[in-house]
């Protein structure tokens, strides 16, 4: 299957630091085995994990050592100046906007339909639910899409790669922050068919850790890239508890047919409990983000209310029994 997912902010800067006269490759290694390389990448991504944990305990270690330090010095008056403080951010959050009151993202919903089915394609049909999705990112692109949701006061679920957290996390900060549900891409973005079974776990376990570092919820719903499954990755979905969420809409906006196209193919699906693929990062998103404003107001214009999925799976989720699809074509 051919790669679609582009790194090309990445490409840009190797490109800019290129030596004029590279020096010549090394020998190339003997092929190595399935084994081999399924056992490097866990030692790999478990001296990249250690680290980050290594790191947020050091941190948390000094705020509670300042904390302590900085409550013996206050007493009395000071401590009752906490308490009022205390009071005042109760105060503040009881009068917050209706936008932070919201609640997109559901566990309860989530767990209830992980109780008798491991994936959704789209939700039922007797409400008037859609719920926009997004894979691929943080990136570039992200914070002029979220310009527009925020504008239209929707709400979003995105499907993020872990490794984009290095780069681009501070969008992913403000999706919690708008109320938008984040869920698991995977760390690189693999065809995880074609890994084995530590390997697909590793990927799962690392965007989970990037999300919970960042100070987010641990993601409960997961989207194969490239749609490329297999039983071992279901397997490994309910080790970790995450329900996979497909998709009943492919606007297939990862080829840019055109903001008219992406438009037009958005509305053609339509349909109550339907589930549409768009994409924020992985390449230029600027006709995505064009046709986006459009898509919001004529799907309210016939009348659909736009949700996350656990929202959705919460005011109708989709009927037990549904046979899981075989992989996917799509990003």
């Amino acid at each position: 299957m051919p790669r679609r997912w582009q790194w090309d902010f990445e490409d840009e800067d190797r490109a800019a630091r290129r030596s004029p006269t590279p020096p010549a490759p090394p020998p190339a290694p003997p092929p190595a085995t399935r084994d081999s390389e399924d056992a490097r990448a866990w030692q790999v991504r478990r001296r990249r994990l250690a680290a980050a944990v290594g790191i947020a305990l050091v941190i948390a270690v000094t705020v509670a050592v300042l904390s302590a330090a900085a409550s013996h010095r206050r007493g009395p008056a000071g401590a009752a100046r906490g308490h009022a403080g205390e009071r005042g951010l109760s105060a503040r959050a009881a009068t917050a906007p209706a936008l932070e009151a919201d609640t997109p993202d559901d566990p309860q919903a989530v767990a209830s339909v992980l109780g008798y089915t491991p994936f959704v394609q789209q939700g039922g049909d007797r409400g008037r639910d859609i719920a926009l999705t997004f894979d691929d990112g943080p990136g570039p692109y992200t914070p002029a899409l979220l310009d527009v949701l925020e504008r239209f006061h929707v709400h979003a679920t995105f499907f993020a790669i872990g490794i984009m957290e290095r780069y681009f996390s501070a969008s992913t900060v403000r999706e919690l922050r708008d109320g938008d549900v984040v869920g698991n891409h995977t760390e690189t973005h693999p065809e995880l068919a074609l890994l084995g079974a530590r390997a697909q776990y590793e990927e799962l376990y690392e965007q989970i850790a990037r999300i919970e570092l960042l100070g987010g919820p641990r993601p409960d719903l997961f989207r194969p890239p490239y749609g490329s499954y297999d039983a071992t990755t279901m397997r490994e979905l309910r080790r970790l508890h995450l329900l996979m969420v497909l998709w009943s809409v492919d606007t297939g906006d990862y080829l840019r047919p055109g903001v008219g196209v992406i438009v037009e193919r958005v509305l053609a699906g339509a349909h109550p409990g339907a589930i549409i693929l768009m994409h924020d990062g992985g390449g230029d998103r600027s006709q995505t983000i064009a046709a986006l404003p459009e898509i919001i107001t004529k799907l309210r214009a016939r009348g659909f209310h736009l949700v996350t999925v656990p929202q959705l799976l919460a005011a109708d989720p989709p009927p037990a029994g549904q046979p899981l699809p075989p992989n996917l074509s799509g990003d």
